[in-house]
C-alpha cells in the first residue's frame, strides 16, 4: 500500500537508474569535449560547422565568398571568440582591410613589382588566414564551453542519485519497518 505523494520502491528505483544513465551520458561528453580541446583545439567548418574540423580550403571559400560579393568598404572587422582557459573566452576584433586600403598604405611604395594580380592573391591569402584563425579559436572556445557545461551537468546528476539513493534507502526502510509491525501486531493477536 502506498501514501499518498510516497513514491513506491519501484519508482523511485527506475528514476534512480535513469539519472545515472543521465550521469553516464554527459559525462563522456565531456570528455569528449576534453579530447577535442586538448588534441587539436577542435576546428569548425562553414558549411559543416562543428561537424568536422576545416581545412584551409574551407576558409579560402569563406574569405573568397567575401571577396566575391563586390561589397565596397573602407574598414571591416572580423570578430570572434578565442580560448582563454576551459571555462572562459575572449572576444576578439581583428581588422580587415580592403584591396584599396592596402595600395594606399603609406609603406606600399616600398616594394617593386607589385602589380594588381599579387594584390588580389595577397588579400585573398590574408583574409584566408584571418577566417582559419577565427574558425580554430571559435571552435575551441565552443567545445570548452561544452565541456564545463557538461561538467556541470554530471555534478548535478550525481547529486541527485544521492538524493534519490537516501530517498529509496528510507523508503525501503519503512517498507521493512512497517511490515515488521504487521508481522509483530498478527502475532501478538494470535
Amino acid at each position: 500500500m502506498q501514501s499518498r505523494g510516497m513514491a513506491t520502491l519501484k519508482e523511485i528505483r527506475i528514476r534512480l537508474k535513469s539519472v545515472t544513465n543521465i550521469q553516464k551520458i554527459t559525462k563522456s561528453m565531456k570528455m569528449v569535449s576534453a579530447a577535442k580541446t586538448l588534441s587539436h583545439k577542435i576546428l569548425c567548418s562553414f558549411s559543416d560547422y562543428g561537424k568536422r574540423p576545416p581545412v584551409f580550403a574551407d576558409a579560402a571559400l569563406v574569405a573568397n565568398m567575401i571577396l566575391d560579393t563586390d561589397y565596397k568598404y573602407d574598414r571591416a572587422t572580423l570578430i570572434f571568440n578565442t580560448f582563454k582557459s576551459v571555462i572562459s573566452y575572449n572576444t576578439t576584433e581583428l581588422p580587415l582591410h580592403s584591396s584599396s586600403a592596402i595600395e594606399g598604405s603609406a609603406k606600399f611604395n616600398l616594394y617593386d613589382s607589385l602589380d594588381e594580380d599579387v594584390l588580389r592573391c595577397y588579400n585573398e591569402f590574408s583574409l584566408a588566414s584571418l577566417v582559419m584563425f577565427a574558425m580554430k579559436e571559435g571552435a575551441c572556445s565552443e567545445q570548452s564551453s561544452r565541456m564545463t557545461a557538461m561538467d556541470a551537468a554530471s555534478k548535478n546528476a550525481g547529486e541527485m542519485i544521492d538524493k534519490l539513493t537516501l530517498t529509496f534507502n528510507r523508503t525501503r526502510q519503512a517498507v521493512i519497518t512497517r511490515e515488521l509491525i504487521e508481522i509483530i501486531s498478527g502475532a501478538a493477536a494470535l
